[in-house]
């Protein structure tokens, strides 16, 4: 499932997310502005990566942050939200006053991000877990310093993560994980979209095939990594494949979404005369990205 640093990518998507360094102890830290047009707010989230932080580091980072002032600085990226999330035109202006505008359908003008409330609400992401006391002392130091903190650490994780069943399962050669596997993992988790992947969702002590097994009969689709590797493989890959297609004649319906990576008609033939039957990816004619959005689309759709 997702880490910690996946929800702190992909919480609040309907924003738009100014990227920039903050300051805390004498280091630099990831940070985000978020632009919410919708609700007319901007407030900051910001990620504390490694463990054994203490009560005391994030009363620096909060002291070193004072609204209104350059302590925020920018990291040269905006990243916008989807279509799908924004219902109207964002326009970001790089010129020697940054300007991001929005305009909503229907709306003849369009409205700055310098007019947005500030509303002191501030979410720290952190790697390094703090006491229930430690927390309600941070916020109320927060309090004193004009910030609303809400402090999301390793049990936001564990109470997310209890609720999410995987969309998508993930079928792959351990040798194309760096090139495709992890890559497709990643995106689609980036577009809330929550797949059985083995290094997102197998912990230290699981039994492999219960988990494996579990996850193919859960999960809503099954992309399959058609690699030379893949085809070749008739220990993991070739038992999670025959599995995925018994169901797909049990459920009478379409699970499969082949990722085809530097293979041919003729190899997949080969391997499963049925798959040429059905729509795969190309991922070396595609590219990642297009190759996730569709995807993405497939599964969600």
């Amino acid at each position: 499932m997702a880490t910690l640093r996946q929800y702190y990518d992909t919480d609040f998507n309907n924003t738009v997310r100014m990227h920039v360094r903050a300051s805390a102890c004498g280091e630099d830290l990831d940070a985000v502005v978020l632009f919410d047009f919708v609700g007319y707010f901007a407030y900051v989230s910001c990620f504390v990566s490694g463990q054994g932080r203490t009560l005391d580091f994030f009363t620096g980072l909060l002291r070193e942050l004072k609204y209104g002032k350059t302590q925020l600085r920018f990291d040269s990226k905006v990243t916008l939200p989807s279509a799908k999330r924004f219902h109207g035109a964002l326009t970001v202006e790089n010129t020697s006053d940054f300007e991001i505008s929005a305009r909503f359908w229907g709306s003849p003008d369009s409205e700055s991000r310098k007019d947005l409330q500030a509303s002191r609400r501030l979410f720290i992401y952190s790697e390094s877990d703090l006491t229930d006391d430690d927390i309600i002392k941070l916020k109320a130091i927060g309090r004193e310093l004009g910030h609303v903190v809400q402090f999301r650490s390793g049990k936001y994780v564990a109470g997310r993560t209890q609720f999410e069943v995987p969309l998508a399962f993930i079928s792959h050669d351990s040798r194309d994980t760096d090139a495709v596997a992890r890559k497709i993992a990643i995106n689609l988790e980036r577009m809330l979209c929550p797949v059985w992947y083995d290094e997102f969702s197998l912990k230290v002590g699981d039994r492999l095939r219960e988990s494996i097994e579990k996850g193919l009969k859960e999960c809503h689709k099954c992309i399959l990594i058609l690699s030379p590797n893949f085809l070749s493989n008739n220990g993991w890959t070739k038992k999670e494949f025959d599995s995925i297609f018994t169901r797909e004649i049990l459920e009478e319906r379409n699970l499969i979404l082949p990722v085809w990576h530097q293979v041919t008609k003729d190899l997949v033939y080969d391997y499963s005369p049925s798959l040429l039957n059905v729509k795969g990816l190309d991922w070396n004619k595609l590219g990642e990205e297009e190759v996730c959005r569709r995807l993405h689309r497939a599964i969600v759709d």
